[in-house]
Formats: structure tokens, sequence, C-alpha cells
């Protein structure tokens, strides 16, 4: 080692355990930095697109993959040929070698690994749902926050360029104050065998609204349809009523034949369609509306509504794959112990409105107050 490295590497510490000191030539001068250990836990539908992208981001390395099916631990040792694939989740969680652990697993495991990885002193970004009820995310928050860990939850869509032009709409007040939120997320998909339909797609539409509109709704309804007795929903209708006006409505759909992507926002002085099967144009924000004003109360006849035509526009969008900066932010926050955009507390909200949307489908379409759960 020439003598200037070595005299540079006695200016810095060990790395903690979870790191790897390595070094890189930055102009004249080397820096140092900690590479990030990372173990991705679940090989199957989403844990391939998860291993990639941090696979691939500078600043960490992908140490391990946990897969018990054979056949998803094989293709993953054959992509990553020097990184760990084991069918041991709790070797894992035990090396101290690994700082960061990325849960990918069936819904009604989340609480189950996330808990145990918090507990063995890892940063965690766990899939969505954080839980399957309120109590326990709450429960992992504050293991989260006793260990002095960064807890973060994979609401992709949060990361998107299209969600994220939306939001600096709302948050300039460029479309006013919303007024409705109209989403529909249907396709043949795929029949998840530990959760119905509102566990499985709700929370990418959640996450948007509690994002957009930063405040709990009131109450809410839904009603489903499942086949057989026993079965789970396949089919879904939310409604979440914020007070005052302001509704968002959710359908969502595990048995169609057509695939749609498609969420309506409209503001009081501009309404936003997001579409996001489209390649080119995502999002297309139209300044049309409409104007109500009310003269007699005691008629209806004396209410007025003046529409409003205007143009469209369709905003230029970052079009980096979302995952890939959602993995790059998590990294930073576990670097610089941050908190994450979509964190535990976000997640929370996340799961009190599926949690309620469940309970009003168990009690045939009754209103459920947020407050309750």
């Amino acid at each position: 080692m020439a003598p200037e490295i070595q005299e540079l590497f006695l200016l810095f510490p060990p790395a903690p355990q979870g790191y790897n000191s390595v070094w890189t030539e930055k102009g004249t001068s080397p820096v140092i930095f900690n590479m990030i250990n990372v173990a991705v836990v679940g090989y199957g539908y989403w844990g391939p697109n998860l291993a990639r992208n941090f696979n691939a981001l500078d600043g960490c390395r992908l140490a391990a993959v946990c897969e018990t099916n054979p056949a998803r631990a094989e293709k993953a040792a054959r992509l990553y040929p020097g990184v760990r694939v084991t069918a041991d989740c709790g070797a894992v969680m035990a090396d101290p070698d690994i700082s960061a652990v990325v849960v990918s697993t069936p819904v009604s495991t989340h609480y189950e690994l996330v808990r145990e990885a918090l507990a063995a002193g890892k940063d965690v970004l766990a899939g969505k749902p954080l839980a399957r009820t309120a109590a326990e995310a709450r429960e992992l928050i504050g293991l989260a926050e006793r260990n002095g860990r960064v807890l973060a939850v994979d609401h992709t869509y949060l990361y998107t360029g299209a969600v994220r032009r939306i939001a600096q709409l709302t948050d300039s007040g460029d479309l006013g104050g919303i007024m409705y939120i109209d989403s529909v997320r249907v396709n043949l998909g795929i029949f998840q065998p530990d959760v119905n339909v509102i566990y499985d797609l709700a929370p990418h539409d959640i996450s948007i609204a509690c994002r957009l509109l930063d405040r709990d709704p009131e109450t809410v309804r839904a009603l489903g349809a499942a086949r057989g007795g026993r079965g789970f929903e396949y089919l879904a209708y939310l409604h979440l009523d914020y007070g005052g006006g302001l509704a968002a409505h959710f359908h969502l759909n595990w048995l169609s034949p057509i695939k749609i992507r498609r969420t309506l926002i409209a503001g009081s002085r501009k309404m936003v369609v997001y579409d996001d099967m489209e390649q080119s144009e995502k999002v297309k924000v139209y300044d049309r509306g409409v104007t109500i004003k009310e003269g007699d109360l005691d008629s209806i006849y004396n209410t007025y509504v003046d529409y409003r035509t205007g143009d469209m526009d369709a905003p230029k969008l970052d079009t980096r794959e979302a995952l890939a900066v959602e993995a790059e932010h998590f990294i930073d926050c576990v670097r610089n112990r941050s908190r994450p955009d979509s964190d535990g507390l976000s997640a929370l909200r996340v799961v009190r409105i599926i949690e309620a949307a469940q309970l009003s489908i168990d009690r045939n379409g009754d209103k459920i107050r947020i407050g309750a759960i």
C-alpha cells in the first residue's frame, strides 16, 4: 500500500459492523466512505427488482439474498455469483456484517420478519403494507425508535416521477383546494394466498392520497366480493370521507380483462389525470373546473354553476425507475441516520385505513371511524 494511502487509513477508525471501509479517488485526493451491506429477504415476485436495484447502487453492496424456494434461490445465485444465497433467514439477521435488511415476502410475514430484523439491530426497508394491523405497525415503529434504527416502507409509487410532480402541484397550490381523488386499479392480477385485494393493491392508492392530502380521513366504508364463503375479496370499493365534501374513492380488482392504473385528482383551480399505463404522458393537468355560486339557499334554482375550460398541459417527468430512487433514498437515510419519506409513521396511516376498510367489509359496509383504529 502506498505511504499516502496508509497515512489516510490511519486517520479513519475501523468501519462499524455492517459496513465495509472502501476508498476511491476523487480528483487528486482519495475519499473514504463506508459501503453498506444489504440483505434482501424474499426473492419471489418483487424481490428480484429490489436485489437488482440495490446491487447496482453506489454506496452499498448486495451481501445476501434469503429465499426458501430452491428454484428461486438457484436463480438468484446464478445472477449474483458473489452474493451469499441462503434459506436460513435467522443467520442473515444475526450476521453482524449486514447492516440493512430489505423484506420482500408475503404480507402475513412482514410483522415477524421486520420485528426480528429491528431486534437484531438492522435498518429495515419493509414491504407494503408494513403490517396487518395498526397495533402491529405501532409496535414496529416503537421498536425502531428504541433501537435507533431506520424503518422505511416500500411505497414505491411515492418515488415515481409522476407522483412527485403531482405532489409539487398540490404543495404549491397550483391545483387549488383538493375536492376529490378517484382511482381505478384493476387487472387480471396475481391472487395472493394470504391477503385480499385491499391489502395487496390499496396501499398504492392510499399512500398517494396520504401524501397529497397530508391528513387522515374521518371515516372509511368498503364493500367487496369474494369467491366462496371463506375466500379473500378479489374486488373492493373503498370510500374515504375527509369531511367538508372532500372524499377519495378507490376501485380495486384482481379479476379484470384489462389493466387500468388511472387516478383523477380534482382541484378547485385545476384537475389532474394520472394514467400510469401511458408511456409518454402519464400526468395531464387540465385547466378545467366549475365555480358554484349560491344565491337564495331556500331554492336550488338560485344555485349557479360556471364552467371553465382551458388548456391541457403534460409536464415533463423524471423517468428514473422509482425503485432506484427509493433504494438510493433508503441508503442515504441509513448512512445519515435520517428519517425516510416513507417512514413507519406514514406507513401507519396506510395500515389504519386498510384495517378500517377490512372491518367495514366484515360489517357489510358499515362506516368505520379512523379514530377508533
